[in-house]
This record gives C-alpha cells, structure tokens and sequence, in this order.
C-alpha cells in the first residue's frame, strides 16, 4: 500500500473554515484529518502542501516512521505551524492504518478504555456574543445582552444535558456586552496584559449569572487564555474561587509562573493547548503547572498526544483535548480519550453551523451529556465531499 496522492478541503464553518486533509492510496484506501488554519497559524495549508510531497510513495500503515522523518526534516524550526502540518498528515495515515486492520482508530493504542466521554460546552455564551449576528441568523439563537441572559443560557445547557460549560472574560456595558481578550487578539490590544478592578468585577458578574443558571453541580470553566500577565492572573484565580469551577484556565509561556498560581488557588487550573510536543510538556509538569494538561490532537497528532498524556499520568496529572474546530475533530479527540486513562472531560463547539454534521457520513454523537466513543474501522466516519462543495470554504491560493 502507497499514498498517490494527498488532497485539502475547505468547508464553510459560518465564522470560520472547516479544513480536512485527504490521503489517497494506490489500493483505493482513503484516509481523512481535519485541521485549522487562523489567524494565527496562517500558511498552514502550505506547508502541508510542501510536506506532504515528501511522504508520497511511502505506506500511510507506518504512520510512526512517516512521523518521524518529518519531524527530523523539521527540526531546526521545531514545533508551530511545521508540527501542525506534521500533524494533520499524521492523522489521515492514522485513518487509514485502522481501516486496513478494520480497527478503530483508539484500537490501535489499546483503547477503547471508556465508550461514552463527558464533553462540556466550549465558548459558551462567548460566541453568541462575538458572532451574534450570524448565529441568530443561522441557529435563531437569542442574542445575550443582559447577565439575565446568561442565567438562561445556563440553565439552557443543562437542560440539553451538558455536564459543564465553558465561557470566556465577557464584559457587559452601556453598549452591550463584548468579549476581553486584551493580550490575545488584535482587537483591544493591551500589551501590559492588565486586568484593572473594573475587569476582575466584570469577570465575577459572568460567573455569578451563569453559576445561577446552571446550578449548583454543573461544572463551570472560565478560560482567559493568554490575556494576562501573572499578576493579574493572581487577582482573578482569587477572585472566582466563590465559583466552584471545574477548572480556571489560562496560557503563560512560563512554567514557574503558572505554578505558582496554581499553588496560591484553590481552584483546579488547566492550561498548555498551546504546547507542542513531549519536551515541550515536561517542564511544566515537573513544575506542577497545572492540574489538568490540554493537549491539541490536530496540532500533536494523536500518536504523540497519546504520549504526552502518558507522561503526564505519571506526574498523577490528567488531560483534557483541545477541541475547538470542526466534525471530524470531535471524533479525533474522542478517540483520544478512549485511548488514554486519565482524561477529564472533553471540549466540544455547540453553537455552530447547522451543515456541520452534514460533512461527515457519520456524525458524532451525544447521549446525556456524553459523547459516545466512534466503533467503526479509522475515524468512524469519512468526509462528505458533496456537503464541502455545497458549502465551499476559502482555498488559499498560494502554494
């Protein structure tokens, strides 16, 4: 068996694009991954273009060597967009190599190990405030304008069974309510990263109208990703500890840092989705960073995303995916989690597109909050050509 020939397709995701890579094989074998190019990883498609030259010819089965050989081509520019494009490439021969054994894919590594996974709802209420406009339009989402309507976005979630929800720093205003991310995105742009009294007070608000809503046993997450400096930080783990969450979760590229916010809280902190790589997980783990380790299957692959998670068992520390794209990344990262023991809980985007599900042949599924671990040989499911070309996404055009 030889790859022939390896393929990107690009879907419309309302506000972004869906993008799947595809692997052919001489003997008619397909293999799938989806990955994400951003704002931040921009040329990604590229340079899976320019990698994947390289792998033709091999066998997708040796997923290992292929893995290998590209991260020795890499290895002066270590880990990014290089790893990303290792990656996705990974993940199709990974595909392929359990439908040739007619295995899933968690099979493979030993799995399944559980067949149902508690997921929790990501960027709740965060992306019915950021995409409003277009959600309403699609999904007929009530706009949030008011802390009152967090309180029923709460309770909303729990009555469509999830078992936690995930928000992000949302202020509410004289002009509506807006999303803070003052050292992540361009938008609002704060290269101090601070966090003034007024932020702090606006953070405890939206978790006082959720934890409303939601209850007291519903878990709860509050991710800040990389907005603000460890001093702020600090102020704000103290500052929800009233909130029972599941976890706080934040990204400092500093090992010690983090620790020490995490040693000074009472409240579980979650972090590293940005982390790639095993040597680039341990020193963060030796310095207890984090109770939970967020590990990207489309960014690491799976293969070495199974083994970041080993080594993080061994430091008694759990995982959880980052899981912020599309369709067949749920089932990636589900598979994931059937392969590895000490998993927490797993992400999952609700407020999406009504065609998502369209562009798989098989789509995921959830039962009581649970998403339900995929059986079939590979993924458990392939890409639905037809719906990517009823919904076409941006093709770069370079490359």
């Amino acid at each position: 068996m030889r790859i022939v020939k390896i393929e990107d397709f690009h879907a419309d995701g309302g506000w972004r694009v869906f993008s799947f890579l595809k692997i052919t094989t001489d003997d008619g074998l397909i293999g799938w991954s989806e990955y994400s190019e951003t704002g931040w990883n921009r040329g990604l498609t590229v340079v899976i273009r320019r990698l994947a030259e390289t792998v033709i010819g091999e066998d997708p089965r040796a997923f290992a060597l292929i893995s290998a050989r590209l991260v020795a081509m890499t290895r002066m520019a270590s880990g990014g967009i290089n790893q990303q494009a290792i990656a996705a490439i990974e993940n199709s021969c990974l595909d392929i190599a359990g439908k040739a054994a007619g295995l899933p894919v968690h099979a493979l590594f030993g799995g399944p190990v559980r067949d149902r996974i508690p997921v929790y709802w990501s960027h709740c209420g965060s992306f019915r405030v950021r995409n409003g406009e277009l959600l309403e339009r699609l999904l007929g989402t009530p706009p949030l304008r008011t802390l009152d309507d967090l309180k029923a976005l709460g309770a909303e979630a729990v009555s469509r069974g999830f078992k936690a929800v995930k928000t992000n720093p949302v202020m509410f205003g004289d002009d509506g309510p807006r999303m803070l991310n003052p050292g992540f995105a361009p938008a609002g742009l704060d290269l101090g990263h601070n966090a003034e009294n007024s932020v702090v007070d606006g953070i405890t608000d939206l978790l006082a109208a959720f934890r409303d809503g939601l209850g007291p046993d519903a878990g709860l997450i509050l991710d800040v990703n990389f907005s603000f400096r460890p001093e702020a930080l600090h102020r704000i783990a103290r500052a929800v500890e009233p909130f029972r969450l599941t976890w706080l979760e934040m990204d400092v590229h500093n090992p010690e840092s983090l620790a020490d916010i995490r040693r000074e809280s009472t409240t579980p902190i979650a972090s590293l989705e940005s982390i790639f790589h095993r040597r680039g997980y341990r020193p963060y783990l030796e310095a207890r960073s984090a109770d939970v380790a967020v590990i990207d299957v489309p960014w690491n692959g799976l293969a070495e995303a199974v083994r970041i998670a080993a080594m993080a068992e061994a430091y008694e520390i759990n995982t959880a995916p980052h899981n912020f794209t599309g369709p067949l990344a749920n089932l990636m990262s589900a598979h994931f989690c059937a392969a590895v023991p000490n998993v927490r809980i797993m992400e999952i985007e609700v407020d999406d597109v009504p065609w998502k599900d369209d562009l798989l042949t098989s789509p995921g599924r959830i039962e009581n909050g649970d998403f339900m671990v995929p059986t079939g040989p590979g993924w458990g499911a392939d890409i639905n050509e037809d719906a990517i070309a009823a919904h076409p996404g941006f093709r770069p055009a370079y490359g």
